[in-house]
């Protein structure tokens, strides 16, 4: 009930199976669940954070979560929430994702201790299933009346041009294959997913009932649980961006750009991100919610969400590297940045390369460099915005008569490399010295 209660409260729970029978199995005793992810890449999105996350209120609430990796059903692919046919992944590819994947979820579950988490990978029971075998031993529960009405097989039905393999239109047979083993082997009694697979939990959990016909009428067989889709307030999908996905690992997305992704989250999602994405307690978001009510210019509730967020998957060092790193774009001083942050800061802005030798020369000139940047078209308006006081040298505002014949040297690199260039509050240049 705890774990129930949790969800409920932060806007998690979307669906159950099992009524009251639920309720009383998980007031009885610790429980063992599971929820599977899908290795089409090889790392994770915050998109990707919610089951994760789900997982981990199960593993507070004091029970047992299971990690499963779809090394078997990776193969195939899951059809729900497409409308073409997945490319097919080879067995090399699907275990080089998994392994880049496995980096996420130590951030978030406990692997140690109490009720802690376990990885298991479907491919070392599916690869291992003779096809005759799956047909008469489970594919003989599965109705294709009832598969073909699932929204995932219906829609591709329906559109001719793509249609569907049979292939993908297996998927639910496999994965509910996934919770009887589980059931069987481990003893997981639940599923966790997203509402979108909320068709093949019910699967499952009927191939479960099956199965164990004469187990007893009081045995509990299984349940699921989902959690809604999470989506903005505008419907777009959470984690996605002009420029792409925002992923988990720092090799995708730099802590910075993560720091800046919920920093810039819309007032109207930010109380509903609080409860959804991190496990602030309760009064704690309640009271940044006032805060933020009474002074929402201040923003708190996305500065509380971006410090908790990349807190945890990137550490408390990073939340201070990422604050720092964003006081000084904003007016401080940036080139107290370290050569990581800075490149982290600045690495969207429009960039350029010039010969290092020339620094000092008349080469080095601003009237002659900022025609060569995408701050200016012509020396003319780079002077004209040189006199005005508009152009400033790694932070630093340069205006007058002096400005116009201001050459840029060597003391103005920063970290020996760099010199960033900006017209007005917001046009950046970042200049290499090379």
């Amino acid at each position: 009930m705890q774990f129930l209660d949790e969800l409920n409260w932060r806007g998690l729970l979307h669906q159950t199976t099992g009524g009251d029978e639920l309720q009383q199995h998980l007031a009885s005793g610790s429980r063992i669940a599971y929820c599977g992810f899908d290795p089409t890449k090889d790392a994770l999105t915050i998109g990707n954070y919610m089951p994760i996350k789900m997982l981990r209120h199960w593993q507070l609430a004091g029970h047992t979560p299971i990690v499963l990796m779809g090394g078997g059903t990776g193969l195939i692919g899951d059809p729900s929430g497409k409308d073409a046919e997945r490319q097919l992944l080879s067995k090399e590819q699907v275990a080089k994702n998994i392994e880049g994947q496995l980096r996420c979820f130590s951030k978030v579950l406990d692997f140690e201790g109490d009720h802690a988490a376990v990885i298991v990978n479907n491919a070392d029971w599916l690869c291992e299933l003779g096809f005759l075998d799956v047909l008469r031993d489970v594919g003989k529960y599965f109705s294709v009346n009832t598969m073909i009405q699932k929204d995932s097989v219906k829609d591709r039905l329906h559109n001719r041009e793509q249609g569907i393999s049979y292939t993908e239109f297996s998927y639910m047979i496999l994965q509910a294959y996934d919770f009887l083993h589980l059931r069987r082997e481990m003893d997981c009694t639940i599923q966790i997913a997203g509402s979108d697979q909320y068709g093949n939990i019910v699967a499952g959990i009927d191939l479960i009932r099956r199965d164990m016909i004469d187990a007893g009428d009081d045995q509990f067989k299984g349940a699921g649980i989902t959690n809604p889709l999470v989506t903005a307030g505008d419907g777009s999908k959470i984690g996605k961006t002009e420029k792409g996905a925002i992923w988990l690992t720092e090799d995708r997305t730099s802590p910075y750009a993560f720091h800046q992704y919920w920093l810039n989250i819309p007032d109207e999602d930010a109380g509903k991100f609080l409860r959804w994405f991190t496990f602030l307690d309760q009064p704690t978001i309640q009271a940044i919610e006032k805060e933020h009510a009474e002074a929402p210019h201040q923003r708190a509730a996305q500065r509380a969400l971006a410090d908790a967020m990349t807190e945890i998957f990137h550490g408390n060092e990073n939340v201070a590297r990422c604050n720092e790193a964003a006081k000084a774009l904003f007016g401080g001083d940036i080139t107290s940045l370290d050569e990581k942050m800075l490149g982290e800061v600045f690495s969207e802005v429009p960039a350029g390369e010039f010969p290092k030798a020339s620094l000092g020369s008349e080469q080095a000139l601003l009237v002659e460099v900022l025609p060569q940047t995408e701050l200016c078209k012509s020396k003319r308006e780079a002077r004209e915005f040189l006199k005005n006081g508009s152009v400033a040298i790694n932070g630093e505002k340069i205006s007058g008569d002096d400005a116009v014949n201001r050459v840029l040297q060597t003391e103005d690199l920063l970290h020996g490399n760099t010199i960033l260039l900006r017209r007005g509050k917001k046009a950046w240049f970042a200049s290499r010295w090379l």
